[in-house]
């Protein structure tokens, strides 16, 4: 027999989920900025669908 209680806390959020990758991909996109291999722009663009990724799953998650 299991709790309700028990199976929420042990099932990960899946917006928790969302913006742990979405700063682990804003990090990898500012360390590629860093070392040179793209510029300003692109790495602008990189982070904003990253945003867009993230809003949407913060839209998923209100739902």
């Amino acid at each position: 027999m299991t709790d309700e209680s028990d199976a929420a806390e042990t099932e990960p959020d899946p917006l928790d989920e969302s913006v742990a990758q979405f700063l682990l991909d804003v990090d990898a996109a500012y360390e590629d900025y860093d070392r040179g291999y793209v510029d300003a722009d692109a790495t602008l663009s990189v982070v904003m669908t990253h945003v867009e990724t993230l809003r949407e799953a913060h839209a998923d998650a209100e739902q």
